[in-house]
């Protein structure tokens, strides 16, 4: 019997893994074998998260501090990992930020902020991994934390920038597809709409937010803990290697309306 999401073997660097949607996918990974690289910019959280996971999924793991706007880092985690493991078959650039404010009275640095870290800093880690690994080992699966809203617009909060940088994100990941399938190397982004987490749970359970669900969600709720992980595994697996260039929704309905 196959197993299609067998893991073992193979490495996982997942940026933004210190809280969320970034340890979730994680754990997924981590559930069916993988070995776990977290980085985010708070070592005592990646720490903490990867010693759980070895804990509970029996994985070698790493936990490495860095900055995804600085290049040099981002070079020196990908050395740092490749000198532990030797390979690097998955990339999940999960890292993210988020600007609030109408668009006329977003500033300059908000604004370029929001593209350097969504937009750039996936650039910078997916091209360091391609480059320093994968090219050469003629595979990879990197997966871009896009977002509903780099699909549509809304009328709910004003985040032009975060609008704008997942957009490019959205088109990067067709445009790596393209260049780098030669390579066995696959390229797809997630989409997902709001997800409970901790620093979101408050919020989306506020009136206004829950009448927004019924209103604008076909399943009339916001997303679980868990639902985004199959997405994640699904475009991780081997078996997927005819699957690149894909942006797929996770969204509860959304962005079909």
């Amino acid at each position: 019997m196959k197993n299609y999401f067998d893991f073992k073997g193979q490495v996982a660097i997942i940026t933004g893994c210190s809280t969320g949607l970034g340890v979730q996918m994680a754990r997924a990974l981590a559930n069916q074998g993988c070995s776990i690289v977290a980085v985010a910019r708070r070592q005592e959280l990646i720490d903490e998260f990867t010693a759980s996971v070895e804990k509970d999924y029996g994985v070698e793991t790493l936990a490495i501090r860095c900055d995804i706007t600085d290049t040099e880092a981002v070079d020196a985690m990908v050395d740092q990992v490749l000198a532990k493991f030797g390979r690097i078959d998955i990339l999940i650039n999960n890292a993210g930020t988020g600007a609030v404010a109408p668009a006329e009275d977003i500033t300059d640095e908000q604004f370029q902020n929001e593209m350097n870290i969504d937009l750039f800093g996936s650039f910078r880690v997916a091209r360091a991994v391609a480059k320093k690994y994968m090219i050469g080992a003629k595979y990879g699966r990197i997966i871009n934390i896009a977002s509903m809203y780099g699909l549509v617009g809304n009328k709910i909060c004003g985040s032009a920038p975060y609008h704008a940088a997942k957009g490019g994100v959205v088109n990067m990941t067709r445009a790596l597809a393209a260049e780098w399938g030669k390579y066995n190397i696959t390229v797809n982004a997630i989409c997902p709409g709001y997800f409970y987490t901790g620093l979101t749970r408050d919020t989306l359970n506020s009136d206004f937010f829950q009448q927004n669900a019924k209103t604008m969600i076909p399943e009339e709720r916001y997303g679980e803990e868990g639902e985004l992980d199959t997405a994640a595994i699904f475009l991780a697996a081997p078996a997927s290697s005819y699957v690149t260039g894909v942006n797929l929704a996770v969204d509860g309905g959304y962005t079909a309306m």
